[in-house]
Parts: structure tokens; sequence; C-alpha cells
């Protein structure tokens, strides 16, 4: 075809429709295309905007921008300019500029649905959720037609979810195939925490759109959220198996990897995506926190710093090297931690890591005293924003000594799965659950794999409980459950966990602290398990968990009164088994286990059933992944002088010696109260 001498409108038209249709099969025929189209019509906005994107899609990022670059400064209001500017800007890894001329794109035009998508994905990335699924709503919102879907769309938009859900229900009763609708409606329930509702939803619309990879991206993310990774995997590859190259695939596809225990899997991709995206400080971090879990400290604290550099007043990145627990911070650290506190343009989360992290950097220093003011600060902030009522968890306890009597345990003895494999470690957090767990995984017949969340979501679906503050039926129902119905039970949890497990061992180790709120639950369905109580002193253990950040949960730790109720709730409701189940529990002392312990750590074998083997002394060579705070301080043989460290900090802990009473004069035995 000669542009230059038939008819320009038509042919330029003809011709850049073919070239579109050319970038799907072959971007190096689209380029020439658009370059003859270019021959006879120099500087053509819309075949400029296509030879641009087929330099992006050979990888020709600078090219791109270079010849893009022109039309969208001159151009700032062109939407189409503005969006192939920012996919070149992220290529070659200027994130800042990108999600800024992305941004530009959605207020020039803002029913642009996939610049949205890519704002959205470009925040996720980010580790920016909030946003990200604010830009995902408005792309739904701009993908639809139907003014009752718009209307909808513009509510989710806003969060007000009753209304979007109200308006989508009405909407499905009409026209239940709606694949758009119903998507929409799983994003309602996704927001609401609804996750088994949001999954039924989006298997739904698979099933009648298996081609929709929006939708199917949802479902992925919904499974990841609902700690099911494993069924997240398949929808995660067969994305990637159309796009391989998508960061956001690839980022959800290692921490999944993850969530299963496969670190160095997980680290592999995570490098894959910071070679194509290096200038990712979330995605750092979580690369630091998969070489962290497998062992690799020095590549771990490598990948925080490169965080840090992207992004100088990151709090999770300081906060992460505090969290190695091992590591001290320069004199210029805390100079740049304290200067990011000054900082207007960072929110509440950045300055709650920031003060932990500056909290571990001044204790080091033996600065007590100002350590103090920032584990203060850092936790005043944080306990504001959790939803942490005391009263629950006594309520619990007092519920559970109701029910779960001697009566009661006798009429279900040997009722549940006879199997024996589980060794769950309970108490508190920061109690030396981990260093159990180190000693226990170096026998040659127990696995250690992680703090797993299959029993709370159990307790959760037998209580019928819709919320946290919802009413529960637990554990009164389980006086309904048949014999049957409680070996099913334990054979779910069996079933769910074995993905954790990557080895022959007859044994493997659930270490969820708060498991102990379900001591007797475990003793119905699973009677022949083992139960390990991790108890340290508790001014210790309740102050290094003040001093700790936990990434989710643990809502008694930011506030020191809260701390020594919930310390008091866990002493009486494990009291309670130790007379109703007497020598059921195995209670480890950390400071006997520091003091003596190989004899410790020979009762504690002898417990669970299996020979001494000296590999349990020898516990710091164990090169297993260890996914908790304390991964680092278990990699060294034990160390004495934390033992009474928290004395260094009594003078601002009249508050929790007061909420603790007597447990701290009765330590390590119950007080007298508790053992009637």
């Amino acid at each position: 075809m000669n542009i230059a001498t038939a008819d320009p409108v038509g042919d330029l038209a003809t011709a850049l429709a073919h070239a579109s249709r050319l970038m799907t099969v072959n971007p190096d025929l689209a380029a020439e295309q658009a370059r003859e189209i270019l021959k006879a019509v120099p500087q053509q906005p819309a075949a400029l905007l296509l030879l641009c994107a087929t330099h992006r899609a050979r990888r020709r990022f600078a090219e791109a921008r270079d010849l893009v670059a022109p039309l969208a400064q001159a151009q700032p209001d062109w939407a189409e300019a503005q969006f192939e500017w920012a996919m070149c800007l992220a290529g070659l890894g200027e994130d800042k500029a990108a999600l800024a001329a992305l941004r530009r794109a959605v207020a020039a035009r803002p029913n642009y649905a996939e610049a949205w998508r890519t704002l959205g994905d470009r925040l996720t990335l980010q580790g920016d959720s909030e946003g990200a699924d604010d830009a995902y709503a408005q792309s739904i919102r701009a993908g639809v037609t139907d003014p009752r879907l718009m209307n909808a769309a513009s509510a989710l938009c806003n969060n007000k979810l009753a209304i979007a859900e109200h308006t989508l229900r009405a909407h499905l009763i009409e026209y239940p195939t709606d694949v758009a609708a119903i998507r929409m409606f799983a994003e309602v329930a996704a927001r609401l925490g609804r996750y088994v509702d949001a999954e039924k939803l989006l298997v739904r619309c698979l099933e009648l759109a298996p081609s929709f990879n929006a939708a199917r991206y949802n479902l992925a993310m919904v499974r990841f959220r609902a700690n099911k990774a494993a069924d997240a995997l398949p929808d995660i590859e067969r994305l990637l198996a159309i796009e391989p190259e998508h960061p956001n695939y690839r980022a959800l596809q290692a921490a999944a990897l993850s969530h299963l225990g496969e670190y160095e899997k997980a680290a592999a991709v995570y490098a894959s995506v910071l070679k194509d995206y290096p200038g990712q400080p979330h995605i750092w971090i979580s690369y630091g926190h998969s070489l962290k879990t497998s062992g690799q400290l020095d590549d771990s604290v490598a990948a925080y710093r490169k965080s840090i550099e992207l992004k100088p007043g990151y709090g999770e990145a300081w906060w992460s090297l505090a969290n190695l627990k091992t590591i001290s911070f320069s004199d210029g650290d805390v100079d740049a931690m304290n200067g990011a506190l000054l900082r207007a343009d960072i929110g509440d989360s950045d300055r709650v890591h920031l003060h932990y992290a500056l909290g571990k950097a001044l204790e080091d220093r033996r600065a007590y005293a100002d350590a103090f003011a920032h584990y203060a600060q850092g936790a005043q902030l944080r306990h504001g924003v959790m939803d942490y009522d005391p009263e629950l968890s006594k309520e619990h306890v007092l519920r559970a000594k109701a029910f779960f009597t001697p009566a009661l345990l006798r009429a279900r003895a040997g009722q549940g799965s006879p199997a024996p494999d589980p060794i769950f470690i309970v108490g508190l957090p920061r109690s030396g659950s981990t260093l159990i767990e180190q000693i226990l995984s170096s026998h040659s017949q127990i696995e250690g794999t992680m703090e797993l969340p299959d029993l709370g979501r159990m307790v959760k679906r037998v209580g019928e409980r819709k919320t946290k503050r919802g009413a529960s039926k637990y554990p009164e129902i389980l006086d309904e459950l048949s014999p049957d119905q409680l070996r099913e039970l334990g054979e779910e949890y069996l079933a769910t966990t074995r993905i954790q497990r990557k080895t022959a061992k007859p044994f493997y180790i659930d270490k969820l602290p708060n498991n102990f709120l379900h001591t007797g639950f475990i003793r119905l369905i699973l009677p022949n398990a083992k139960i390990i109580d991790a108890r340290r002193h508790p001014m210790g253990a309740c102050f290094s968990s003040f001093k700790q950040h936990y990434s989710r949960g643990q809502g008694s730790t930011y506030d020191l009164g809260d701390l020594g109720r919930f310390y008091r709730d866990y002493v009486e409701l494990m009291a309670h088994f130790d007379r109703v189940a007497p020598g059921r529990v195995h209670r480890v002392i950390y400071e006997h286990m520091v003091a003596d312990t190989e004899a410790q750590v020979r009762r504690l074998l002898d417990y669970c059933g299996v020979a001494f083997e000296p590999n349990c002394l020898r516990f710091y060579e164990n090169d297993r992944a260890v996914r908790t705070p304390s991964s680092e301080q278990v990699r060294q043989p034990i160390y004495t002088g934390g033992v009474e460290h928290w004395r260094h900090f009594e003078p601002w802990l009249g508050p929790l010696k007061q909420a603790l009473g007597s447990v701290v004069d009765a330590y390590p035995m119950a007080p007298p109260e508790f053992e009637v």
C-alpha cells in the first residue's frame, strides 16, 4: 500500500488498524508498518505511539522512552501518550515518574480502564495495597457501561460497600451470568473479609468466562489472603503461562511459595522480578525476608539496605534490619532514622516501624530510657489502630474452663483422629518457642514447619463466628459433634497442613503460640498429638513482646496493661488443663532450658516419644528455614544474657507488673487462685 498517493484518511486508518493487529502476533512487523506510516505522514501521533509500543514489547525501553517523551511532555492531557510514557518509565525502573504519568493518564481520561488497572498493578508492587484496591475499583468502574453497574462501581470506589452489595445483588437476580457484576460482587465480599464468599463468586465467574484473566488474578489474590496459597498457585501459573513476565503475577507467585515454605524458590522468583524492575523497595523487602528465612543473612541485609537506598524513609525496611536481632546499627543509621521521623511525607505505618527500629538501636547502646520512649511511641501508634478487646480473651478462658471438664474429657477419650504426627508448641510469643522448635527439628524423626494458621481457621468455622467480635458457639458446640465428626476434624487438620511437610519424617511441628487457646480442641480432635507449653518469666516474656512489632495479630502486645492481663489469662487456662488432664501438656521453662540445656532437651524428647540425639544440642547447626523474629538467634548457641534483660527497663514497667499481679511471684508455677 502506498499511503502517500492514496486517500490519506482512509488508508491511514487502515494502516494503523493493520499495524495494531500485528502488535499481538509480531511486534517486528508492527514496527515496520509503523515506520512506513511515519515515512508517509511524519510525526503522525498514533503511529509514533504504536512504534513506541513495539519497542516496549521488545524490551527496548530507552528507545521507546526517547520516542514518546516529547509527545507526553508536550501534551500532558493526552491520556494515551501519558500511559505509554508510564510503561516505558516502568520498564526502565523509574517507578516514581511512571506512577506520576499513570496518574496524569487517568486524570485526563477517568474512564481509562487499562490505565487504572496498570496503576493498581504498580501500586501493588510498591506495597500500597489500599491505593491499589482503589485503582482496581476505578478500573472496574471504567470498564462497565450498564447504569446500575456504574452506580455499584462508584459505591465500591467510595468504599460504600453496603450500597454496592445491595445494588449488585439486585442486578444479579435479573442477570445471574453477568461476569462483570459477579467479579464486582466478589470484590465487595473480599473487602468485607468474606473470602469464602468471594472465592465462590470468582470460581463461578471463571466457569462462565474461563479467559477472564482479571477475575483469575482476583481469585488467586483472594485465596492467598485467605491463607490458601496452595490453591492460589495453579491460577497464578495459568496467568504466567499467558504473560510470563508480568511482575505482579511473579510477585504473587513468590509470596505464595514463601507461605508454602519454598523459600529458595520464592527468592529466585523475587530475584527475577527485581532484575526487570530493580526500583521496587517493597519487592526488595520481600526478597530480603525470603533470604533471611533460608539463612542467607548477608544477602538479606543487602536486600533491606537496597530498599532503604530506594526509599530512605521506608520504616518497614529499617525494622526488617532491626528484626534480625543480630546486627547493630551505625550512628549514621540512627541519624537517618531520626531524620526520617522528621519528614512530613511518611505515614503512621512508617513511623511505627521507625520507632521500633530506633528502640532496638538505642537499646543496643544501653540508652534504655530513650529506647523505651521509642518502643512506647511505636506501641501507642499501633495500639490506636488495633481492634483488640481484652475481655474477649477473658471470656474465652472462662468458657473453656467451664466446658473442658474431667467428665467431658473422659467421655470423649479415644475419639478424634488417632494420628500422633503433630507436635504443637504453644504459649506466648517471645517465650522460647522458636528455640524449642529448632531443637526438636534437629531430630531425625521430627520436621519443623512454621506457625500454621489451620487450627484457628477450623475453630472459627466450627464456632460459626463471622467477625472478630461476633458471637461464637465455640467451645460449647463441640458437645454436639459425633465421634466421626471429631475424627474428621482431626484428619482435616492433617490434610490441610500436609503441604507444609517436605520430608517423610513421622512427626512435625506447629508452633503458632496462640494455639494455647485451643488446647482442649486439640485434645478432642487429635488426642495423641503432643502439646508443649513454652513459658518464660512474665516480665521478660511480656516486655520482649512489647518491643516486638508483629506484622499481624498479637493485639495485646501494644499496651503493657493488656499484655499483663493476657499473660494471666494464658496461665489460668493452662493451669486448668494441668488439673483436668495432668501430664498431657509438657511445659518448658525458658530459664531452665538456658541453665541446663541437656537435661531439659532429654525431658522434652522423652515427652515426644523419641530417643535422645546429640544433634538436638547442636541445634544452631541446623540450616532449616526459620520464619520468626528469632530466626537468626536460634542459629547461634544458647544466649544466657537475655534472661534478666528486662530489668534494664523495670522503671517503666509498672503498669505491666500491676496487671500481672500474683503470676510474677508464683512463677514458674501458677498462682494459688488458678489451682482451683
